[in-house]
C-alpha cells in the first residue's frame, strides 16, 4: 500500500502551499498571549480517566485532577498531592499525609475521606487496583489530612500503582463524585488540578477550554512530568478539534493555533521548513501501535486465526503509513514491551519475524473452519493513527481471505464501541485499533494492554492463567535477574494467546510556534511551565 493513497481527502496540498507562503503575524484568540490554543490527537469525549481510558482523557484529566503521586522522567514516582508516606510491616502497612491546604474547584478542602473515595472507585477498574483490593484488609482516613491502606500480603510497588500515568489513572476527586459506579462516567468534572474545566464552553466534536484554577498551590520543587511543582504561567487553554491534518497544519501557520499535538509524518518536512515553527520528537519513549482482537467472537475466539494473524501482518507496512519513509521514527517490534528498556524481550516473537507467511496462515484459517469469515472492524478515521492501521490491516485480511466490514468511526464512537462483548451483528466488532505510550509499556505494572484476566481485562477479553501467573511473578521478583525471567515468559505466553498484535514501535513530532517556551519532551502534553512570547 501506498502511503498517499493514505492521506487522500486530508488536504494536505492545501497545507502545503499555505506553508509555502510568508508566516503571518499570529491573530490574538481570547485571552491575548495568555491564551494557548491547542489541537490535540483526538477530540475530547469526556474527562473520566477512570471509566474513559482513551489517550486523550488521560492527557485532559491530568489537567483538571491532581494525583496522590506522580511520575517524573527519571520513571520514579514521586509525591504529589501527598507530603510523603510511611511503611511498616513489611510494604503491608502503608500511612500517608496530604499536603496542608489542598482544595478542590468547587471551594471544598481535599480530605482523606475524598482520597479513600476515589482509590476505591479505580480499584475496580486498573489492573494494579485490582491487585491491592485483592491484599486488602482496610483503606481507611485516619484524619482529614492521613489515610492508610492495610494489606495481609507485601505490596512493595504501591507507590508506582498510586503514581503511574496510564489509565485506569488515579486522579482524587470529591467523595461524592468518587462514589459514581466505576462502569458509569462522572457527570462533574471537579478536580483539585491547576486547570479548572469550563464546561460551559464545552463543545463536543469542536473544543474544550480550561483555566487556570486561582486556587492551585504547586510544589516549590521544578517541574517534574507529573512531579514537582505545575507552576501554570497561562490563564487559559483552549483545546481546538480539527481532524484534518491539512487545516490544522494550516492553521499552525497561519497563527490560529499555538500547538499541534501529533502532526502527520508527511507534512513534517514543510513544517519544519516554516518560518516561525518549532517541531521536535514528543515522547522519548515512542508508542507501540496495537491491533486489538475480540477474544470472545469468532473468528478471532481460535488461537489459530490470532496465529494466522501474527505470521501475515508486515510491521514495516504499519510503521510507514503512519510515520512515513523517515526510518529513524521507527523500527519493527517483536514484542510487547518498550525497546531499549532495561527489561525488553522478544522471547516467543518467532511468528512476527521473519518473511510473512500469507499461504500458510490462509491454511491456518481453512483448518480452523473460517475461511471467507466476516470481520468487523472499528477503525477512528478521524485520528491519523488508527486510520493508518485500519487501511493497512484491510488490506492483510482480504489476503487472508476475510470478508473485511470496514467500520469508519469517529474516535469517541470507537471508544464507546468497544466496550460491547456483543456479537458484530448486534453492535459489536472483532478489531480496532489504537497504541500504547512507551512510558506505559516498560514492564507489567502500568501496562493495561498485557493484562489477560478475562472479562476484567482491556477490552477484547483475553484470557491467560499461565500469563497472569507470570505477570504475578514479576510483582514479587526480588531483584533484576528474577523480573528478567518473568518477562521473558510473559512476552512468550503473550505472543502465544495474542493478547493483541503489536504493529511496529514508532516516534511521533509535535510542532509549536516559535514563541511558546516551555514545551516539554513527555509522554503526555503538559500545561504548566508554558508561556506565550
Amino acid at each position: 500500500m501506498q502511503r498517499r493513497d493514505l492521506l487522500k481527502g486530508t488536504g494536505v496540498a492545501v497545507a502545503t502551499a499555505m506553508l509555502a507562503t510568508p508566516h503571518v503575524v499570529r491573530a490574538q484568540g481570547s485571552g491575548g498571549s495568555r491564551t494557548l490554543r491547542f489541537v490535540p490527537q483526538a477530540d475530547l469525549p469526556n474527562l473520566d480517566a477512570v471509566a474513559g481510558t482513551q489517550l486523550v482523557v488521560r492527557n485532559g484529566a491530568l489537567m483538571v485532577f491532581d494525583m496522590l503521586y506522580g511520575l517524573g522522567a527519571d520513571l520514579q514516582p514521586k509525591p504529589q498531592m501527598c507530603e510523603g508516606h510511611e511503611v511498616a510491616d513489611g510494604f503491608r502497612t502503608w500511612t500517608f499525609r496530604l499536603r496542608p491546604g489542598l482544595k478542590f474547584h468547587d471551594g471544598e478542602p481535599v480530605r482523606s475521606a475524598d482520597v479513600v473515595a476515589s482509590v476505591n472507585r479505580w480499584m475496580v477498574r486498573d489492573t494494579m487496583g485490582q491487585m491491592i483490593k485483592a491484599r486488602l484488609d482496610a483503606l481507611e482516613a485516619v484524619d482529614d489530612r492521613t489515610f492508610r491502606f492495610r494489606l495481609n500480603k507485601p505490596f512493595p510497588k504501591l507507590l508506582f500503582a498510586l503514581g503511574k500515568s496510564n489509565t485506569p489513572l488515579l486522579v482524587i476527586m470529591p467523595e461524592r463524585i468518587a462514589k459514581t459506579d466505576p462502569f458509569q462516567q462522572i457527570k462533574e468534572y471537579v478536580g483539585s488540578g491547576p486547570f479548572r474545566f469550563k464546561r460551559d464552553e464545552w463543545m463536543a466534536g469542536s473544543k474544550a477550554v480550561f483555566e487556570r484554577s486561582p486556587d492551585y498551590q504547586p510544589r516549590e520543587e521544578p517541574s517534574d512530568w507529573l512531579a514537582g511543582g505545575k507552576k501554570v504561567l497561562l490563564d487559559r487553554v483552549e483545546w481546538i478539534t480539527m481532524p484534518d491534518p491539512g487545516t490544522a497544519a494550516g492553521a499552525l501557520q497561519s497563527g490560529e493555533i499555538d500547538w499541534w499535538e501529533n502532526p502527520i509524518a508527511d507534512l513534517v518536512p514543510v513544517l519544519k521548513g516554516a518560518r516561525g515553527l518549532s517541531v521536535g520528537i514528543a515522547d522519548p519513549l515512542g508508542n507501540i501501535g496495537a491491533m486489538r482482537i475480540n477474544h470472545l467472537q469468532p473468528p478471532f475466539d481460535d488461537v489459530r486465526v490470532r496465529h494466522a494473524l501474527q505470521m501475515a501482518v508486515d510491521q514495516e507496512d504499519y510503521m510507514r503509513a503512519i510515520v512515513g519513509d523517515d526510518e529513524a521514527l521507527w523500527k519493527r517490534l517483536p514484542s510487547f514491551f518498550t525497546p531499549g528498556t532495561p527489561l525488553y524481550t522478544e522471547a516467543g516473537a518467532e511468528r512476527l519475524k521473519g518473511p510473512r507467511q500469507i499461504e500458510a496462515a490462509r491454511k491456518l484459517i481453512a483448518e480452523a473452519g473460517h475461511a471467507g469469515a466476516k470481520v468487523t472492524m472499528l477503525v477512528a478515521s478521524d485520528v491519523p493513527i488508527t486510520k493508518a492501521q485500519g487501511d493497512v490491516t484491510a488490506e492483510v485480511l482480504k489476503k487472508l481471505g476475510f470478508q473485511v466490514d470496514y467500520q469508519a468511526l469517529d474516535w469517541g464512537t470507537v471508544g464507546s464501541r468497544r466496550t460491547s462483548k456483543a456479537p458484530p451483528s448486534q453492535g459489536g466488532w472483532n478489531i480496532f485499533f489504537s497504541w500504547h505510550s512507551g512510558v506505559d509499556c516498560i514492564n507489567p505494572a502500568p501496562y493495561k494492554g498485557i493484562d489477560a484476566s478475562g472479562d476484567s481485562a482491556w477490552f477484547g477479553w483475553p484470557k491467560s492463567d499461565k500469563v497472569q501467573a507470570d505477570i504475578a511473578r514479576w510483582f514479587d521478583a526480588p531483584d533484576l535477574a528474577t523480573e528478567k525471567v518473568a518477562m521473558d515468559a510473559i512476552n512468550a505466553g503473550s505472543m502465544d494467546l495474542v493478547t493483541y498484535v503489536p504493529t511496529g514501535f514508532f516516534l511521533g513530532y509535535s510542532a509549536w510556534q516559535s514563541g511558546l517556551k516551555g514545551v516539554a519532551k513527555a509522554p503526555f502534553p503538559l500545561f504548566w511551565g508554558v508561556s506565550k512570547a
